[in-house]
């Protein structure tokens, strides 16, 4: 990956939208002011309405995505870590307490573009092929899965983040604090939800539950899933 290329989640899949659906396209994204770059999304922002509205969108990629951005780029300029992937970033910092907020910014940046990738416009509800098989296998059914992540979601204390990751070859859903990342945790992340506040507020107030089960049901992008296992 070249220097002042941002991490592509999975090649050429941003691009990717409903059949048929007619929104407008994506913002380009902001002008990068370091090695690392604030990526387009791959919907326009009002794709996911009524289940994600513009208006958060707008907020929670054009404002928080894009800060951690910015600051990765001011708290990395002149350092060695500039001429790292976002990657290394992470995994150079994570264990280094002197580098936290090093840290804590590149795996926000990563954090969110996984969870953009996450989401599709028309997305959830039971999935198919070898994603639903695996899943069928590793919690029983699909519903069991489901109240899983939902309970998961729920159950991280402040912010965090819920994910189905696969760990020596098994589904599993597990739950981070705050930029905490299954990069770090040997574990191979496959779809993300988002359970910061400012993630959902404007369109669920405190009702993190009916955030998460939209997610699972309207929301999920299986296709992705598939593409990360």
């Amino acid at each position: 990956m070249k220097r002042r290329e941002f991490l592509t989640v999975a090649a050429g899949y941003a691009g990717m939208m409903v059949a048929g659906a007619q929104v407008a396209p994506p913002a380009p994204p902001a002008a990068a002011t370091g090695p690392f770059a604030l990526p387009p999304l791959p919907f326009a922002e009002n794709a996911l309405e009524p289940f994600i509205s513009a208006r958060t969108l707008s907020f929670h990629y054009g404002k928080h995505h894009k800060t951690y951005v910015d600051n990765l780029n001011k708290f990395t300029a002149g350092t060695p870590l500039a001429k790292l992937t976002l990657e290394e970033v992470i995994k150079e910092t994570a264990s280094d307490v002197g580098k936290a907020t090093i840290f804590n910014h590149a795996a926000q940046v990563w954090n969110h573009t996984y969870f953009w990738n996450s989401l599709k416009p028309g997305g959830g509800g039971k999935p198919s092929g070898s994603v639903l098989t695996k899943i069928e296998k590793d919690f029983g059914s699909f519903d069991a899965f489901k109240k899983t992540f939902v309970e998961t979601g729920l159950a991280q204390f402040g912010s965090g983040w819920v994910w189905l990751v696969s760990e020596n070859g098994a589904l599993k859903v597990v739950k981070t604090s705050n930029a905490d990342t299954p990069l770090v945790h040997d574990q191979k992340p496959v779809l993300t939800c988002d359970v910061w506040e400012h993630a959902y507020y404007l369109d669920y107030q405190n009702r993190r539950k009916d955030f998460v089960e939209a997610f699972v049901e309207h929301l999920a992008n299986w296709d992705f899933a598939a593409a990360q296992l």
